[in-house]
């Protein structure tokens, strides 16, 4: 155990700040490492010649700023993200000449041709139609077709339970706020997508971490989690688990469904990057609808500025997020709904699909000259890679050094949820670079900096 004693500087802030402001100091400083185990609350306490009270406000203080997590039974450990944003956008000024191999973009060149479906849209007779104000749930036309593009995930579903979200991002908020109420907790992999651990953040929804292996989230883990804690709901990725890639198989599939109906979970299935390749697996949602929400993006396959997302879900569930796209957005832009819907009846969005998949499989091929030094593991039609570092390198260290290069890349200490150690593993995104040339340059200066230990 760490005998860490913080030094509290004098202020007029309430102690258990200031216990917060030390351990912040602390970690930024070096002092305490991501993973590190922190003195009992009666220890430092002790030490500190404090109330156990204030020390305890004064962890919970610091868990609000991400720096520390807690497990009962196990104790308060320094987060693994805590020197690492969990978030995927920085909204500082972008620095010119940075190489981005963190954000996954969609291959922007390749989205379909914007300024030939206007000229479509502008024939019908009802284009006005599409500003007014319009049922939540989205018009019946897209909701069809959205039935129609969730047997693209092997999910056959009625339109009566498909719902227009404004993006993935907006279907998990909406699932989230609404289906969830603050203190419940979700049971995640123990690596996942960062944009669900700032909203769960945001919305008081605390993340409980379930152990990973090669197919993804290990069931007996998630029973046993699940029987140790109250669980409300269970957050997967089955098909391209981001970070990891990992795709579960069907038995996978159907234990981790069995687990989920025993114990009463909501299921919120995000199938973001699904369609990056070829799979006749039917989603975990297909063995317990009842209890699921299934998003299916179109984002990365057709283009991001729309902001369209389909969700399924059946009776309760499917009312109550019906009204949180109410309560949030009011409705999905129609129009967009119109755009994104025209391309997947004409066969535009799905080959639009294949041309992505193909460009990312060149990219690929490409990246594969320089990981001789890293275990890569990855789809080969996929859009991003999972790469394990060599010693003595972590991900934060690299992540922060590349940066200092001139590149953006994502550590695995961004994705990782709760205080178990973290691989020394990156997420390398494919599509980031513009073009092939800039992934090779960017390569060029990530092997290097991994070869010269600088």
């Amino acid at each position: 155990m760490t005998k860490w004693i913080p030094e509290l500087k004098e202020s007029s802030r309430p102690k258990f700040k200031r216990l917060a402001d030390a351990i912040e100091c602390d970690v930024y400083s070096g002092r305490l490492k991501p993973g590190e185990k922190l003195p009992t609350h009666r220890e430092l306490a002790d030490d500190l010649q404090m109330n156990v009270s204030t020390v305890t406000r004064g962890y919970a203080e610091a868990e609000k700023r991400g720096l520390v997590c807690g497990t009962v039974g196990r104790g308060t450990f320094i987060a693994p993200d805590a020197v690492t944003s969990s978030s995927m956008f920085s909204f500082e000024p972008h620095v010119p000449g940075m190489i981005e191999l963190g954000l996954v973009n969609t291959f922007y060149d390749l989205d379909p041709d914007m300024q030939d479906a206007m000229k479509r849209l502008t024939r019908r007779r009802n284009l006005n139609a599409f500003l007014r104000y319009t049922d939540p749930q989205g018009l019946p036309e897209h909701r069809e077709t959205g039935a129609e593009w969730f047997r693209c995930y092997n999910m056959e579903v009625s339109p009566d339970d498909v719902l227009i979200c404004s993006g993935a991002q907006h279907a998990i908020t909406c699932c989230l706020s609404s289906l969830f109420r603050a203190g419940d907790r979700i049971a995640t992999d123990a690596l996942t997508y960062p944009g669900m651990k700032t909203l769960a953040s945001m919305l008081g929804i605390r993340l409980v971490p379930v152990q990973m292996d090669d197919k993804g989230m290990i069931p007996q883990v998630l029973d046993t989690v699940c029987r140790r804690e109250k669980i409300s709901g269970i957050y997967l990725m089955p098909e391209v688990q981001n970070p990891t890639t990992a795709c579960m198989d069907l038995q996978r599939r159907q234990q981790i469904a069995e687990t989920a109906r025993l114990h009463n979970l909501t299921i919120i299935e995000d199938d973001a990057y699904a369609l990056t390749v070829e799979s006749s697996l039917p989603p975990v949602s297909s063995f317990a609808p009842d209890q699921s929400v299934l998003i299916a993006g179109v984002s990365k396959i057709i283009a991001v500025g729309l902001r369209v997302a389909f969700m399924s879900a059946r009776g309760d569930m499917h009312e109550k997020l019906a009204h949180a796209i109410l309560n949030s957005v009011w409705m999905t832009p129609p129009l967009n709904a119109e755009l994104i819907c025209q391309w997947i009846k004409d066969g535009t969005a799905e080959k639009t699909m294949r041309m992505k998949r193909q460009a990312a499989h060149e990219r690929f091929e490409a990246v594969r000259d320089y990981t001789d030094e890293m275990e890569l593991v990855g789809n080969p039609s996929g859009f991003f890679l999972w790469l394990k570092l060599p010693d003595p390198w972590r991900g934060f260290m690299l992540e922060s050094r590349a940066r200092e290069a001139g590149l953006n890349i994502f550590a695995a200490e961004k994705f990782a949820v709760g205080d178990r150690p973290v691989p020394p593993m990156i997420r390398l995104s494919l599509s980031g670079p513009k073009d092939i040339a800039e992934l090779r340059k960017g390569m060029e200066i990530l092997t290097s900096i991994i070869r010269n230990g600088k």
